[in-house]
């Protein structure tokens, strides 16, 4: 394979020449490769990550969970409000409670409440996860398309969405692959294109990365990272007969040093919890999403594969034309570790009933490498039935989110996302010339233009248009009313509205009501009101009526000092809530 696609190179001043010039000097050193990606990674994931609210539900419940850490000192028991939340290993709380604790030490104003700060350890788990997915590429790339393969895995919808939420799988991604890299390296060993067969060890960094990546995503997500890693392994020793070259991995040194670093956690979770902690995330809710829809995430097989080309863009359509060269070239060594990392995990996901785009993330960047070569190939032709049509899926996602944000904003806000269309137009039109491009017959310059797309279409999105939808900001705009009553530490109470992203904002000691006579209760309080104490209730529109008649009956006249209408992410409906204050 050379250091280029197989495909003819733009004339001087042809408008698709820019992406061919970008990736030529990227390709020029290692470090300038490295230093593209980080900067597409800046533009892709940085817009919004301090403006976008706290994304209900698992996000919040991550970051109150690691400001619950820092209130209490507890670093082993993980906790949402009283509940023990004994679902994931501890890994990603010390991650956002050390950013957190940092910033306090550094005197950022309210640090434990700002969002942003929890997905500092996603950003760089995103950023590190396309880094690891260049070195990754090496091994199957020549540089510039080892570039590629990482621009078009960093630029894809669902590592972006990930990289700026508090949880996860940003992280996990990044541990997965690092494994892949190492994995991949120990396969190739064993077959070298001229038939040498390669014996010994594998050089010490290698090593190092795919143990540490090995433990570290254990101490995360629990049996995931050693799932991703650990089936193409045992797939690929079955079909070729032999796992000997999995000893190039060093599994005398990697096994100790993996004990070592997730081990006193366990342990320790182990003591304090009784065991509780396995029982919970092994048998309630492990089991629970193997066994059916967990939490209404129910989906029918194939339906990774339908949402694939929108979590996935905007690489998913070449993706798409690449399988018949994977199917075709299975028996190559590359290809068949490539293979072997993809379909028998995502066969397996296929088959869980409980799914989530991010669930198949980590098997992303074998998609972006797999597609990079049959580009270099010359598979992706567009003279191939169908291929101009199944290029053109490429336009759909950047024209769609403009329809769809542009009619949302004028359904529940009555105004239009200004700020952010001339971007998400700009990115619907770069798309149409990757489309273009492709139909020329530059498979190479339309998956750098999709690239370029991508990094219009995230600010756009996240920067520019999410800020102004006042709508998706429920959570938010209730703590604001908290926030201005004139007194500084209020008792606050919520019937109805129960969304983890409002724990996060209001405080621990948030108060959960059930019935309208708790709320009247809980103004009432013991009738001793006095200085600049005040308490503070919000009541769902459902429970309205309710409320309303306990409080006349326990003769109390509630001062309604704020009222918030929007739209309810997690619930995917409209919400309106009052809230009622108390004051001496």
């Amino acid at each position: 394979m050379t250091d280029r696609a197989t495909v003819p190179r733009p004339a001087r001043g042809d408008a698709f020449a820019f992406p061919d010039s970008l990736l030529s000097a990227a390709a020029r050193s290692h470090a300038r490769a490295c230093a593209l990606l980080v900067a597409l990674c800046l533009v892709c994931f940085l817009p919004g990550i301090v403006s976008l609210q706290p994304m209900d539900r698992d996000e919040p419940r991550f970051a109150q969970a690691s400001k619950q850490m820092l209130e209490t000192g507890d670093l082993v028991d993980i906790r949402f409000q009283a509940e023990a939340r004994h679902k994931k290993p501890v890994g990603i709380y010390w991650a956002q409670a050390a950013v957190v604790g940092a910033a306090e030490a550094l005197g950022v104003p309210n640090a434990r409440t700002t969002i942003g700060l929890y997905r500092i350890p996603s950003l760089l788990g995103a950023i590190g996860a396309v880094l690891l997915t260049y070195w990754s590429a090496l091994v199957f790339l020549p540089r510039r398309g080892a570039v590629l393969a990482a621009a078009l895995f960093g630029a894809c919808v669902v590592l972006s969405a990930e990289a700026r939420l508090a949880k996860t799988d940003a992280l996990l991604c990044a541990c997965a692959v690092a494994t892949f890299g190492g994995l991949a390296r120990a396969w190739l060993r064993r077959d070298r294109a001229e038939g040498h067969r390669v014996e010994g060890p594998l050089d010490t960094a290698t090593v190092l990365t795919f143990w540490l990546g090995l433990a570290l995503g254990i101490l995360i997500k629990g049996p995931m990272v050693p799932l991703f890693c650990g089936l193409p392994a045992l797939i690929l020793s079955l079909r070729w007969r032999s796992g000997r070259w999995l000893g190039a991995l060093r599994p005398g040194l990697g096994l100790p040093l993996t004990l070592l670093i997730v081990a006193p956690w366990f342990a320790a979770i182990t003591w304090k919890s009784g065991g509780a902690f396995y029982g919970e995330a092994v048998g309630h809710d492990m089991l629970s999403k193997v066994q059916g829809g967990s939490e209404k995430h129910f989906a029918p097989p194939g339906a990774y594969l339908v949402a694939f080309f929108g979590t996935f863009w905007p690489g998913a359509a070449f993706a798409a034309l690449s399988a018949p060269f994977a199917w075709g070239y299975r028996r190559e060594p590359a290809i068949a570790f490539l293979l072997a990392w993809i379909v028998p995990t995502w066969i397996l996901f296929e088959i869980v009933p409980t799914k989530l785009p991010h669930y198949v993330l980590p098997l992303m960047p074998a998609i972006a490498i797999l597609t990079v070569r049959a580009l270099a190939a010359g598979a992706l032709h567009p003279e191939r039935r169908g291929a101009r049509l199944t290029a053109g899926l490429v336009v759909l996602i950047p024209v769609g989110l403009t329809l769809g944000l542009s009619a949302f904003a004028f359904a529940y806000d009555r105004t239009l996302p200004w700020a952010g269309l001339p971007l998400l137009l700009g990115a619907s039109a770069v798309a149409a010339l990757a489309w273009r491009a492709f139909a020329r017959g530059l498979p190479e310059r339309a998956l750098g233009l999709g690239v370029l797309a991508s990094m219009l279409l995230s600010p756009a999105v996240f920067g520019l248009t999410q800020p102004v939808m006042a709508a998706l900001k429920v959570s938010p705009r209730l703590a604001a009313i908290r926030d201005a009553l004139p007194c500084p530490h209020p008792r606050v109470a919520s019937l109805g509205y129960r969304e983890p992203s409002f724990v996060f904002l209001i405080g621990t000691d948030l108060a959960m009501l059930g019935t309208g006579t708790e709320a009247a209760d809980f103004l009432k309080g013991d009738g001793s009101l006095r200085g600049d104490a005040c308490r503070l209730v919000y009541v769902e529109g459902r429970f309205a009526s309710e409320f309303d008649a306990a409080v006349k009956a326990a003769g109390l006249a509630p001062n309604r000092v704020g009222t918030v209408s929007g739209f309810n992410i997690n619930g995917g409906r409209r919400v309106d809530l009052s809230a009622y204050a108390a004051t001496p």
